[in-house]
């Protein structure tokens, strides 16, 4: 799988094995990050899709009653109202784009990724580890 056989001195090995220890730190911190994103993202997808249904309903009531009001003060209040409401229900769905169920599950996959990506490099690690011991010194 890797041509591990071609490292020839300790000296390669070391320098490989520094190589791929920095990497799997790297790795690491960045599925913390991803993690942690990901748990901030499920919240915020619950909140969102929880005042949106609210702010829908609220435009729903507001649309049903508005035919029936007569001209004035109290009518024009509440078509403001819904203008309002239809500008907070586009910044809502703007936000849960960019939160949403669809934003947690992109951080889900590249958690996953992420840990497979690690899996690998101890893989590479445990490889050129066991070939290093092979060499002599």
């Amino acid at each position: 799988m890797y041509s591990i056989a071609k490292l020839t001195q300790l000296s390669d090995c070391e320098a490989v094995l520094t190589w791929a220890q920095n990497e799997k730190e790297n790795l690491a911190l960045k599925k913390l990050n991803e993690s942690k994103q990901t748990q901030n993202y499920s919240t915020a997808s619950l909140n969102i899709d929880t005042e949106l249904q609210s702010v829908i309903s609220q435009m729903n009531t507001i649309n049903a009653i508005l035919p029936t009001l007569p001209e004035g003060s109290i009518k024009e209040d509440h078509q403001k109202k819904l203008r309002r409401l239809d500008y907070r229900k586009f910044l809502l769905e703007d936000r849960r784009i960019n939160y949403g169920i669809v934003a947690l599950l992109e951080k889900e996959v590249d958690v996953e990724r992420i840990s497979k990506e690690l899996g690998e490099i101890e893989a590479f690690i445990t490889a050129v580890t066991t070939h290093k011991a092979t060499l002599s010194v």
